[in-house]
């Protein structure tokens, strides 16, 4: 039997969970709302190159405390078991938010799920789901079954889903975007929350789930066909009775440490006074009084930021349309102190997507998303807008944005390229880059095209100006041993002559 028809008879005995409900806030107010059924097939190897299928659901008890909450990213994170996780990244774009990215992490160490099993690797996976264009201020509903290949050995089937992200107002709307296969929307909108239920029987846990507001941003990965898997259904109510509020926190951060610079007083001395008569002189002298100073703390460098190498592939294809190259730092003002922070590129989360006239791609590393959004006016291709969010030492938010910029132009075809550290002031925000290199339009085979160089890279200039000033050298050196050699045979002649 061949490991996809085990897939697809494994998948006949998937049974239908009772439903996942979390609610993600920031401060006390809803911010990001989740309620959905998920099962998994994983096929494994065990023992003598055999495989097997593992067949699990998303149960009603999860963890939550990872995910966030912020302005243009959002990330739904539930962890579940013995290291497993799921992660929906979400993104605004205009009026509308949708589904970036879905990671699937499963540990092939935990015994109960993954039996016999050869390896105890923890095994990432990650697709891009079908929930595009989501209406801000509306849930998007799917109860049909929706079976997604995310590798040819993972599936994972959704069905009964109620998402909400980037809730303003704080409270689950009642209005909703149905996906395609559930056809026009319900007329009455209470009918198409799938889990509420008035009875007092517990089937789903709600986690509340205080997160800070950060962003992180998803890869846009093509998926993988793979074979099918057929889920059997029966229908199960679920109640949220039971609530959990859980602290936040956030993955893959990188704080830059800020050290504040004690303030030194200087010594003072009471100078001593003298009081005369006519015959006598009687000193009146103040004892001197020190005040110790205290040294100063000298502020740390940061090290150059990492340069990270992030790509944009379309859904259903395998070559990039976005090569952005970069290392980020970012400076601001906190509590009247100014601070610098670095992107941590390894850690970064990112997704994206390639038009004919708009290109944006957006990066995520807790504490820190950037947005960017490039545009062409069909000869030339420029950084046009730039959103970033930061979340402070203190747990609050800010974001700058400015859509009216003309940086790193370079000619549709090429690429662009600065390897000198760059420092743009946006607003209040300073922008640090590093071995900058971009293609946002015209990527060919996955690779970047000639590069246009910033005009004050002086790596650019090194070479030539190195050559340059050797040819003098050489040039000169040759002219000198030619009037000397010249001069030197004239003599010899005259004194031949003579």
């Amino acid at each position: 039997m061949s490991p996809y028809t085990a897939l697809l008879l494994f998948a006949f005995m998937i049974q239908m969970s009772c439903g996942t409900e979390v609610t993600i806030t920031t401060g006390d107010q809803l911010c990001l709302y989740a309620n959905l059924r998920v099962n998994f097939s994983v096929l494994y190897e065990v023992a003598d190159q055999k495989t097997q299928v593992a067949v699990f659901e998303l149960p009603e008890k999860v963890t939550s405390d990872e995910s966030m909450c912020a302005k243009v990213v959002s990330v739904l994170k539930l962890n579940f078991g013995d290291g497993h996780s799921l992660s929906i990244i979400f993104s605004v774009k205009d009026n509308h938010y949708e589904a970036n990215l879905i990671k699937f992490t499963y540990n092939l160490r935990d015994k109960t799920v993954f039996k016999d099993s050869v390896s105890d690797e923890l095994q990432k996976v990650k697709v891009r789901p079908h929930i595009p264009d989501v209406e801000l201020g509306t849930c998007y509903t799917c109860k049909s079954k929706d079976t997604i290949h995310i590798s040819p050995t993972v599936n994972m089937t959704l069905w009964n889903v109620v998402i909400q992200a980037f809730i303003s107002d704080g409270a689950k709307s009642q209005k909703t975007t149905p996906c395609p296969a559930d056809g026009p929307p319900y007329p009455s909108p209470t009918s198409i929350t799938t889990t509420a239920s008035t009875t007092t029987t517990t089937a789903a846990s709600t986690t509340t789930t205080t997160a800070a507001s950060t962003t992180t941003a998803s890869t846009t990965t093509a998926s993988t066909t793979a074979a099918s898997t057929t889920t059997a259904s029966t229908t199960a109510a679920s109640t949220t009775t039971a609530s959990t509020t859980a602290a936040s926190t956030t993955t893959a951060s990188t704080t830059a440490a800020s050290t504040t610079t004690a303030s030194t007083t200087a010594a003072s001395t009471t100078t001593a006074s003298t009081t005369a008569t006519s015959n006598t002189t009687t000193p009146n002298a103040t004892t001197p009084t020190t005040t110790p100073t205290t040294p100063s703390t000298p502020t740390p460098t940061l090290p150059t930021p990492t340069t990270g190498n992030f790509s944009v592939t379309p859904v259903n294809s395998t070559d990039a349309c976005l090569l952005f190259n970069v290392g980020l730092r970012i400076g601001y003002k906190q509590e009247n102190k100014y601070v610098e922070k670095n992107f941590d590129s390894n850690k970064a989360e990112f997704s994206g997507s390639c038009g004919v006239n708009s290109s944006d791609i957006v990066l995520v590393s807790d504490p820190i998303t950037f947005r960017f959004t490039f545009t062409n006016d069909t000869k030339k291709f420029r950084l046009h807008a730039l959103n970033v969010t930061v979340t402070t030492s203190s747990g609050v938010s800010f974001s700058v944005a400015n859509s009216s910029l003309s940086l790193w132009e370079a000619s549709l075809g090429s690429s662009y390229m600065c390897n000198k550290e760059q420092n743009f002031t946006i607003d209040t925000l300073s922008l640090f880059t590093y071995n900058l290199r971009v293609q946002p339009f015209g990527v060919k085979k996955g690779t970047f095209s000639m590069a246009e160089n910033c005009k004050a890279d002086p790596e650019s200039f090194l070479v030539p100006i190195v050559v340059g000033v050797c040819l003098l050298v050489l040039i000169v050196i040759v002219v000198v041993a030619f009037f000397i050699g010249r001069k030197r045979n004239m003599a010899s002649n005259y004194e031949t002559l003579n």
